[in-house]
């Protein structure tokens, strides 16, 4: 059960459908999750648009951070936000072997993921367990591929989405029709807890 109501178009404020609209036309449909966000047009408009910011190419592209978000979502165990992502990522081109290559430590000797991936993947780990503890050893692997710059966006992507798993699995946000019936391939077999 969620624990506010969707806010449909019709009862939303102005500030509240131009983010609606803008989401529509990004997504090609109104997420549950905007709908939630509705309530709190004035926080969640600036929000909203940091997260389509992200969900491009950047400084780093799209499908890296695709990777990223299926990483800091499952490790929340996030089913709405993983069954969104990986139906993106496979728009994106991302293999469903590399996408199951993310559960667990997997992706440490996947053939599937170049050393920079793995990188910033044991970075997610890192993150999403203690954030104060990331070692030297780990930055000055993920330095050997990316600069500042990079790294900034790349902690970005993971913290926010560690965030938004946790906001939307809060509320009890719900999958959207059109994603019924959807399994998650990250969901699919029992795994160690991380």
């Amino acid at each position: 059960m969620h624990a506010v109501s969707y806010l449909e178009p019709e009862q939303a404020s102005p500030l509240a459908n131009n983010m609606y609209e803008k989401a529509t036309e990004r997504f090609e449909m109104l997420l549950n999750i905007f709908k939630v966000m509705g309530h709190a047009p004035e926080l969640m408009s600036p929000f909203s648009d940091f997260i389509m910011e992200i969900l491009q190419d950047g400084k780093v592209d799209w499908i890296t951070k695709e990777l990223l978000i299926l990483k800091s979502t499952r490790l929340n165990e996030c089913h709405y936000c993983v069954v969104q992502h990986e139906t993106l990522s496979g728009r994106l081109g991302i293999s469903n072997e590399k996408i199951a290559d993310l559960s667990g430590d997997r992706y440490k000797t996947s053939p599937h993921f170049s050393d920079a991936e793995k990188s910033i993947l044991e970075l997610t780990d890192q993150i999403w367990k203690d954030a104060n503890r990331v070692s030297d050893e780990l930055w000055g692997r993920v330095r050997q591929h990316y600069d500042e710059g990079q790294i900034v966006e790349i902690v970005a992507t993971i913290t926010t989405y560690i965030m938004i798993s946790k906001f939307g699995d809060a509320l009890g946000v719900e999958l959207e029709d059109a994603f019924s019936g959807v399994e998650p391939i990250l969901f699919r077999e029992t795994e160690p807890a991380e």
